[in-house]
């Protein structure tokens, strides 16, 4: 089992940065449509919507998403609707000890939901429809049985309430439910059992204790007390958490779940007794089942996962207890430092190539970063009938990030240290404990370019759990990789060599696509399921198989969804900071646009900051010029349909070489970052300097209001969600380790909150009423729009109703863009003359 879905380090991969671009109208390009939407005047209410050319890119088509079968010849495709409506998003929502659940289904909020569903042959290419599935169809989520005989889809459907177990017989294409009342909130609330009969479930619980009184009338006080002794802990500062005991009976009305065993026929067996149960899984020979579930004290600090714990066993037959693993202890805080653990057991899971044998990883320092100590993490394993002591497998320096298991000879396991950028990978050997393990692969994380890839796995076709997948003679592993280069990405497949460590490459993408392997098809290496894609065509699913006459083969056919918006142009280029930092960014040029006979255009720049230990890291290449250009919604590619260049996800690096902390110079590097690309822009003669805006999401709207504050390098600035008083998030952010009063100075001088009286340039600031995201509350953009009215600048406050971090409903983001479009033409595109904000420079 990989741990990496476990993992929340600052270092992992940044998921969606690049996500969702889509393309505009190019007909509007040299003659662009200036016209603002309609004006809102001051104290009116209601949404707005954009111009047109705006509103259908909300509206474009979503390509539907694949999910491939354990045998790798079939997959299930997943129509993703529309965005859904304002009515949607609104519906009853509880915010309950940092997850948030919709009460009617008993489930986690979920609005966008699968609308169609049907079956690919991947040899053919041929489509199945599936009868019978319930109209509408509301699917929230799909597994696979491991023998690939089943489909199972759980649906939701809040006009009703219900949240249903269904199966699809591959064998026929057909449908049918075999289970209803499931409670989903602690997790996806069902999973395969070993054998394919059957599946384990959550259901909702006759027994849960009644709702607390809703009469708003208080029994008491929350309170709560800390005393010395402790020692120095970091508390996040969490979103949605527990605020008094009527909250906590709600909360346990809930996530209280009955397990039980559901067969393909529908005959429902319940196992044990009811409990908070957050996961539930089966051992590889079905004779066991590891559940976690939560009890009290719970606490009015942190969110469910930090409240105290018990992992035990349980007898698969009835649910009786077989073995307790561990009891967890409330966790309000950890040691300082993103190398910070929790001590005792942690990430227990089953060994997926052994019948019943428990894994887990302990801390070895207190899980305290700054105490020394040789070993830090030490990895433990316990076979069925865990009567025996725990047997140690390996003995780590650095923290454990993944575990993959393949064979008693055969196991991947990764350490890190955040704090040095380290990564190591080494090969275990399960069946033999005191056998040394080998080192496979060292570097620091940072370094893209040295990333040598992820072992692919396949699903084992009796127990369903995912193990590394070996070539024919178990000698050779595949490693799947971005290919980070200074050319930009080209995914690549290799054949690992065991023995040697030798690496053969077998795919490798070519200009002038972006091929990137989804799954390796077979146990050579040469047959696999990608994607493909060029600035032009949209990725589709292909199969490329080296052995065959015709070695690639589409498999699915999206089209294009704005195919009228084909011709934007798009570069990768490269630039250099003052201190000598090589900087990269994606600029998109509107389709038809010629620098020497149209001028230098206003511009759009949309980043998002990340910290570096080194300036060759920090400099290394991003992306590809050969992904499609798909314009989104969510990022700044809308607006080269209203006449601007747009240079996305330019470098933003904060780099803190040896001993020194990224984050003391922070405002210097940003705005030396910021001024190497508009230089870049005016010297491309493609960007008017006088006419640039900035914009960000999170801490890329957090980057944009420091960049107002301390330079005037910018016309305007677009900011979103944001966090601008470091004060309010005093035990680090981002990847910041140092708390409050540790790095007070490091703190204030970046937040732009205490710089608010420096910022002369008009900035919009748009978040999410609602919004979960631990620092980003949206206090913090109130505040500081109070703060630059209060000063006399120019700003405009925009509040979403029932938005979280990520805006969801229609009706919301329609308004962003409306918003966010009227604020770039009057102030960036034909910028009119600002008075001075009150305060000095």
């Amino acid at each position: 089992m990989s741990l990496r879905s476990t993992a929340s380090h600052a270092w992992l991969p940044r998921l969606g940065r690049r996500a969702g671009r889509s393309l505009l109208f190019a007909a509007t390009l040299l003659v662009p449509s200036l016209a603002l939407a309609q004006a809102q005047p001051a104290g009116e209410s209601g949404y707005r919507t954009p111009v047109a050319e705006l509103q259908a890119i909300v509206d474009a088509p979503r390509a539907p998403q694949l999910t491939l079968g354990p045998k790798r010849d079939i997959a299930a495709m997943v129509q993703v609707p529309d965005l859904p409506g304002i009515d949607v998003v609104a519906q009853p929502e509880l915010k309950l000890g940092g997850l948030r659940i919709h009460p009617q289904v008993h489930a986690r909020s979920v609005f966008s939901l699968g609308s169609d569903l049907w079956l690919v042959d991947v040899a053919s290419g041929a489509e199945r429809r599936i009868a019978g599935l319930p109209q509408p169809l509301g699917l929230a989520g799909l597994a696979w049985s491991p023998d690939q005989r089943w489909l199972a889809f759980n649906r939701l459907d809040r006009a009703s309430g219900a949240n249903e177990l269904w199966l699809v017989d591959t064998a026929v294409a057909k449908a049918r439910r075999v289970a209803s009342g499931l409670n989903t909130i602690g997790g996806r609330g069902y999973a395969w059992l070993p054998g394919s009969r059957g599946l384990l479930v959550h259901l909702r619980s006759p027994k849960a204790r009644p709702l607390p009184p809703a009469d708003g009338v208080p029994t008491g006080p929350a309170i709560q007390e800390t005393q010395a002794g402790a020692g120095v802990r970091s508390v996040r500062t969490y979103q949605d958490l527990l605020r008094n005991e009527a909250d906590a009976q709600t909360l346990e009305h809930y996530l209280l779940s009955q397990l039980a065993r559901v067969d393909v026929a529908g005959k429902v067996t319940p196992l044990g007794a009811p409990g908070l149960y957050t996961s539930a899984s089966a051992s590889p020979d079905g004779q066991y089942l590891l559940v976690r579930r939560v009890e009290r004290p719970f606490s009015y600090l942190v969110p469910v996962g930090s409240f105290p714990q018990v992992v035990e066993v349980l007898d698969a037959r009835d649910g009786k207890p077989v073995h307790t693993v561990a009891r967890l202890p409330l966790v309000e805080g950890l040691p300082t430092g993103n190398d910070a653990v929790r001590t005792g057991v942690r990430s227990v899971h089953w060994r997926a190539d052994a019948p019943a044998t428990l894994a887990w990883v302990e801390a070895q320092d207190g899980g305290d970063p700054a105490r020394e100590a040789a070993v830090r993490d030490t990895v433990f394993v316990q076979p069925a009938p865990f009567d025996a002591a725990p047997v140690k497998l390996a003995d780590l320096a650095m923290r454990l990030a993944d575990i993959t298991w393949g064979r008693g000879d055969l196991a991947v396991l990764d350490e890190y240290w955040w704090k040095t950028r380290q990564l190591r990978t080494w090969r275990l050997f399960p069946d033999q404990p005191g056998r040394a393990p080998e080192l496979m692969f060292e570097r620091s994380f940072e370094d893209r370019y040295a990333d040598p890839g992820q072992p692919s796995t396949l699903t084992d076709p009796d127990s369903g759990h995912q193990r590394l997948r070996t070539s024919a003679d178990g000698g050779s592993l595949f490693l799947l990789g971005d290919g980070a280069s200074p050319e930009g990405d080209r995914p690549f497949v290799d054949r690992y060599e065991l023995a040697t460590g030798k690496r053969e490459r077998l795919f490798h993408s070519q200009a002038p696509y972006y091929e990137a392997p989804y799954a390796v098809l077979d146990d050579t290496g040469t047959r696999l399921l990608l994607t493909r894609e060029s600035p032009r065509e949209p990725a589709n699913y292909y199969v490329r198989d080296a052995s065959a006459a015709e070695p690639l083969r589409a498999l699915t056919a999206f089209p294009h969804p704005t195919p009228q918006l084909r011709d934007i142009s798009k570069e990768q280029i490269r630039y250099r900071r003052a201190d000598g930092v090589e900087l990269t960014g994606t600029l998109y040029l509107p389709a038809g646009y010629d620098a020497r006979r149209d001028g230098p255009l206003p511009v759009l720049m949309w980043a998002y900051p990340q910290e570096f230990k080194s300036a060759q890291a920090a400099s290394q290449v991003t992306d590809s010029p050969y992904r499609f250009n798909r314009v989104s919604y969510w990022g700044p590619l809308p607006f080269l349909a209203r006449g601007f260049a747009v240079l996305d996800d330019p470098s933003m690096p904060i780099v803190g070489e040896g001993d020194a902390e990224p984050n003391d110079t922070y405002v210097e590097q940003l705005t030396a970052s910021a001024r190497a690309a508009i230089d870049e822009l005016a010297r491309r003669g493609v960007g008017d300097p006088s006419r640039v805006a900035v914009g960000g999401h999170s801490y890329g709207a957090f980057m944009t209001a420091n960049l107002l504050a301390h330079t005037r390098l910018f016309k305007a600035g677009i900011a979103r969600s944001g966090a601008y008083n470091r004060s309010l998030t005093p035990f680090g952010f981002q990847s910041e380790e140092r708390n409050y009063w540790q790095a007070q100075e490091t703190y204030q001088a970046m937040s732009p909150f205490d710089h608010a009286d420096r910022i002369k340039d008009p900035l919009l600031l748009i978040h999410g009423e609602q919004d979960n995201n631990s620092g980003t509350f949206p206090i913090q953009s109130e505040r500081m729009f109070a703060a630059i009215k209060g000063l006399g600048g120019t700003a405009r406050l925009v509040m979403l109703p029932n938005e979280s971090h990520g805006y969801r409903a229609r009706e919301s983001i329609l308004h962003m863009l409306a918003e966010s479009d009227d604020w770039l033409q009057k102030y960036v595109r034909q910028p009119q003359p600002q008075p001075e904000a009150a305060g000095g420079r």
